[in-house]
């Protein structure tokens, strides 16, 4: 038997649920799906950042690398505004907290990275400033004197991964919209009325008719993209963070910084969240990556990274780290997000890149898609068919 829906989402993370949501509250019959738990995956496992200045990743190449970046400033512009509407929106928190965040520099050449940054990103209309390192330690005392310059953005700050993805579910399933975990996607076949999805859960084998199928399939991406005859490339990246004990509250801020891989933030509960980039050790089979196997911790990335944050905010150095963990993310060749109508699979939507932080305005884009309308942000330069197409 097979069973009609407007839309099937493939992916149950902080994307696959926000697109459900949205997709479900214009309307349309919906069918998240998800081969694991939800939230299980990079949406879970990331440390709820919110960074809508370029990160280290996008500058630590050189001034055109980031100036690519930068062609996504109008969706971090977006996401900045969605993040603070979204749990009025859903009806329930997501865990939204916009302080303010900083990218550090210690060195002369790390302001000079930050001046041309800023500068860039303000013509682009993002509310970032550059402030001496005195002026940062007065918004932000816990900084080490050896803070010299910093880039500051009142926008940024964080979001609970914990909750933000099954929040959004919900939001979605109370909107109509139905959910199947545990349940892979198999098939995708193209006819003149839309698609014909199979995929394979604990009932057993489930036939689908769609008129949209998106893909919100985290490092899965790519897989998907090949079920559906699109190619959609993307560089499957291991990344390791840290949580020490809880203590008094003393860091109010998202702390980023220029020449080195850190993100810093402290926890309502008072843990400090610590990561920013540095490498796990993704699974390997038959010389290339397993996705389905738990990345390996490296020793010298969590020593390099608790001395990146120790560095900065001395008051960490204090502070146990009760665990590590790694998650998996992807990022494409460019460092631009993929997202748009996939060409050569039709009506096929497809996303990549920073998919937690830009989440909001990947799925406000996607839906306008679906339903015929002009997205507010230009996805050209995301488009995914721009490394080609897949014959």
């Amino acid at each position: 038997m097979t069973v009609r829906y407007d839309a099937v989402v493939i992916g149950g993370g902080l994307l696959g649920g926000a697109l459900s949501w949205m997709l479900a509250g214009e309307g349309a019959s919906v069918l998240l799906l998800e081969k694991d738990q939800l939230n299980q995956h990079a949406s879970g496992q990331n440390a709820g950042s919110l960074h809508f200045q370029l990160e280290y990743r996008m500058v630590e190449n050189g001034w055109e690398s980031a100036r690519t970046a930068a062609a996504a400033m109008p969706l971090h512009l977006h996401a900045a505004e969605a993040w603070t509407r979204l749990g009025d929106e859903l009806g329930e928190s997501v865990g939204v907290v916009q302080r303010g965040g900083f990218m550090l520099a210690e060195t002369a050449e790390q302001v000079a990275v930050l001046e041309r940054k800023v500068g860039l990103e303000q013509e682009w209309g993002l509310d970032v400033s550059l402030l001496d390192g005195d002026e940062s330690r007065r918004v932000a005392p816990y900084l080490s004197d050896s803070v010299v310059a910093a880039a500051y953005c009142p926008l940024e700050g964080k979001a609970e991964t914990r909750i933000a993805g099954p929040a959004l579910v919900r939001g979605a399933v109370r909107r109509g919209a139905h959910v199947r975990t545990h349940t892979r996607v198999t098939a995708l076949e193209r006819d003149a009325g839309g698609w014909r999805v199979t995929a394979r859960g604990p009932e057993g084998e489930l036939h689908v008719h769609a008129t949209t199928v998106m893909i919100a399939a985290g490092v899965w991406t790519t897989e998907v993209g090949e079920i559906a005859g699109a190619q959609l490339p993307t560089i499957p990246l291991a990344l390791m963070m840290s949580v020490t004990a809880p203590t008094a509250p003393f860091i109010d801020h998202l702390v980023q910084h220029a020449g080195t891989k850190l993100s810093l933030k402290q926890t309502k509960e008072g843990t400090v969240l610590i990561g920013g980039g540095w490498p796990a050790a993704l699974g390997r089979r038959a010389g290339a990556p397993d996705l389905e196997v738990r990345p390996r911790l490296l020793a010298e990335s969590i020593v390099g990274n608790a001395r990146a944050a120790i560095g900065v905010v001395p008051g960490t150095a204090r502070l146990p780290v009760v665990r590590s963990w790694a998650g998996t993310t992807t990022i494409t060749p460019d460092q631009l997000p993929l997202v748009g109508r996939c060409r050569g699979a039709r009506d096929v939507r497809g996303h990549r890149g920073s998919a937690f932080t830009l989440g909001p305005s990947f799925a406000r884009a996607l839906c306008d898609l679906a339903a015929g309308r002009a997205p507010q942000v230009d996805l050209r330069p995301y488009a995914p068919d721009r490394f080609g197409v897949m014959a």
